[in-house]
């Protein structure tokens, strides 16, 4: 894969910190002026709350993704303007990162992007609000072991992330039960996460049905790249496919493996991958999945200069 054109994959939920960007305003002009486009579209000082916090305001569903999208976009757009690269061979993203992956590889505009990303943190946190769910990590399962571990607890595989890392999402008491089951079932551990709702389940229904308008009516078309989507895993083209999986994602698994493994596989060897988000938290599922796969982590103006 061309170093100019690399693998592009943005952050999902979780990755969030408090801080996140305030470095990159130095680096370009442009980068202030998102920021006060971000603000003025969603009518409030979400860079205020990215730069200052406090983390709990932060970490709501509603904040911490049109955080994350307008953070992967300046450093998308930082790369490209820096000459790190030209343009991406393709792009991926987990959960709401795919909106971001959708805005950087042409199939949206800024403002749809931010749009479409803060109607879904709305309405996915109403949903948390008015259900009693959670999600637990499973580490050390095949697939298999863990769907039947699923279905014996009557939850859903929420996030399959990286070999023997995997995430259940469901009711609270159901994913007491996992954590208690866990170790008998042979799986290394099972503990319970930090997160507001159950993600990626039937839970999320209200959201998915109501964030299902906002999408159909938003101006999208076909990807300039090839894009790698998370309800299948592999490559969607056409609108009505990305819309349909935008849709669906809300309450179906994120097959974030499948999608690393179909990027890399379509494109020329040796993979060479970027993340765009804070923390390096996609970096680390790409090294336990392979690696041979190069990856770069972009979240602060350091990173960069690493690279100059």
């Amino acid at each position: 894969m061309d170093k100019s054109r690399p693998g592009i994959l943005f952050s999902g939920q979780g990755a969030q910190t408090v801080g996140m960007g305030e470095s990159l305003v130095g680096e370009s002009p442009a980068v202030k002026a998102r920021l006060d486009q971000a603000d003025s579209i969603l009518g409030w000082n979400l860079s205020e709350i990215m730069f200052q916090g406090p983390v709990e305001k932060l970490t709501e569903t509603r904040v911490c993704q049109p955080a994350l999208f307008v953070h992967g976009i300046i450093l998308f757009e930082l790369l490209q303007s820096k000459g790190l690269i030209e343009s991406p061979a393709a792009v991926s993203g987990l959960s709401l990162g795919e909106l971001t992956a959708l805005t950087a590889g042409g199939a949206m505009d800024f403002e749809t992007g931010l749009r479409l990303v803060a109607e879904r943190g709305r309405l996915m946190q109403e949903a948390c609000e008015a259900t009693e769910g959670s999600m637990a990590s499973v580490i050390g399962g095949t697939r298999e072991a863990v769907s039947a571990f699923a279905d014996e607890c009557s939850l859903e595989m929420a996030n399959l992330n990286c070999p023997g890392q995997i995430v259940l999402s469901g009711p609270k008491p159901e994913i007491k039960k996992a954590v208690s089951l866990g170790r008998e079932r042979g799986f290394k551990l099972v503990k319970e996460l930090v997160v507001a709702g159950a993600y990626h389940s039937r839970l999320m229904e209200s959201a998915r049905d109501q964030f299902a308008g906002y999408v159909e009516k938003a101006s999208i078309s076909e990807p300039g790249c090839p894009f790698y989507a998370n309800v299948t895993g592999g490559r969607l083209q056409k609108v009505s496919d990305i819309r349909e999986g935008l849709i669906n994602q809300v309450v179906s698994p994120v097959r974030f493996e499948d999608c690393m493994r179909s990027l890399v596989a379509e494109q020329d060897s040796p993979a060479e991958l970027i993340e765009c988000g804070p923390g390096k938290i996609i970096a680390g599922l790409v090294r336990r999945t392979d690696r041979s796969w190069s990856i770069h982590s972009y979240s602060e103006a350091g990173d960069f200069s690493e690279q100059s």
